[in-house]
């Protein structure tokens, strides 16, 4: 896979199950902050998905589209656009009234130095759009980062495990998660609560830190040694499907693929493909930001791409000089400093 048009198709190719699942879906399909990393090929795969089932939906994307050309590509495949600064509530009370809404909207990057902002898209943006969507079905984008770091051995934290988030990031993340479920019991709104990390697509992600800093002969640093990842063009089949299980009060979903991942392990294998050597700082610590997805994957099935498919496509990526998308993760943060 060597170009944008290549990986793109590939994200946005439908399964089987997608389009039987959206057949059971009423109603069309609204996608809050579609300009982010993940919402344009989420936005592309259901309208996709939509034409080939042959079934009648409008898949209609919301975002400020202030630079760039995302607003002409997406409605180039069928997609309807809007502009809307959601943080304006003119323009939010504006939105047309959809049966299903995939909440992406938010902050992370940059919070240092800018919590009020991240505070008022995180937390209080969600009571705003709550209300003005309370008689729809809502999965909404929440994060791994709920949870606190936990021992390497015990599989990760499941949807039971007593949230405790670290930094002011997740502390926001989770005054989204109980505001949405505030007005979730209040008004008797369907969501679900869709707890990702990590997404993995060729642009960005932490396999591509990893392969970039082997590819430059940069040392990784092992403090947090395991991690999870999950091909977005997977999660954002999970976040479309998961409009059937939404509830009141919210479901609550993790969402990453099933294996507890060594960054060391990560490390050798671009090493090996990219012919260059695994070079280490630090140790790994007992504990790790880990999201156990066993249930997602009861429900959705496992990823499609599986991590030895994900390390091979970004090594090759690398080894081209493929375009990438500067948004790092920080994954390697332990004290939630975005």
């Amino acid at each position: 896979m060597k170009t944008i048009t290549e990986l793109e198709n590939f994200l946005t190719t439908p399964s089987n199950a997608l389009m039987e699942d959206l057949k059971k879906i009423d109603g069309d399909i609204l996608i809050l902050g579609v300009g982010g990393k993940m919402g344009p090929t989420l936005a592309k795969l259901a309208k996709r998905a939509i034409d080939e089932a042959g079934i009648e939906k409008r898949v209609v994307g919301v975002s400020r589209f202030s630079s760039g050309n995302l607003r002409e590509e997406l409605e180039e495949d069928g997609i309807e656009t809007i502009s809307c600064d959601l943080l304006n509530d003119t323009e939010l009370q504006a939105l047309p009234n959809v049966k299903n809404v995939i909440y992406m909207a938010g902050n992370k990057f940059g919070t240092v130095g800018n919590e009020h902002f991240t505070w008022a898209m995180n937390a209080y943006l969600p009571g705003r759009l709550a209300d003005k969507f309370k008689d729809s079905r809502m999965v909404a984008f929440s994060t791994g980062n709920v949870y606190p770091l936990t021992n390497v051995l015990t599989n990760g934290c499941s949807e039971d495990h007593p949230v405790n988030p670290v930094g002011e990031y997740a502390q926001s993340c989770l005054g989204r998660e109980r505001v949405l479920t505030n007005f979730s019991r209040k008004n008797k709104t369907p969501m679900l609560l869709f707890r990702l990390n990590y997404a993995i697509d060729l642009r960005y992600g932490v396999l591509l830190e990893i392969a970039k800093q082997v590819q430059e002969g940069k040392p990784i640093d092992l403090t947090m040694g395991n991690v999870n990842v999950i091909w977005q063009g997977d999660a954002n089949e999970y976040a479309i499907r998961s409009l059937l299980y939404v509830d009141h009060p919210p479901t609550i979903l993790n969402v990453t693929g099933p294996e507890t991942l060594s960054v060391r392990w990560l490390t050798k294998e671009f090493a090996k493909r990219l012919g260059k050597e695994a070079l280490f700082v630090n140790e790994e610590s007992e504990k790790a930001l880990l999201n156990n997805s066993s249930k997602a994957h009861q429900l959705f099935g496992y990823p499609k791409v599986s991590v030895q498919e994900m390390i091979d496509m970004v090594a090759e990526w690398v080894a081209n000089d493929g375009e990438t998308i500067n948004k790092p993760t920080h994954f390697q943060e332990r004290e939630g400093a975005f």
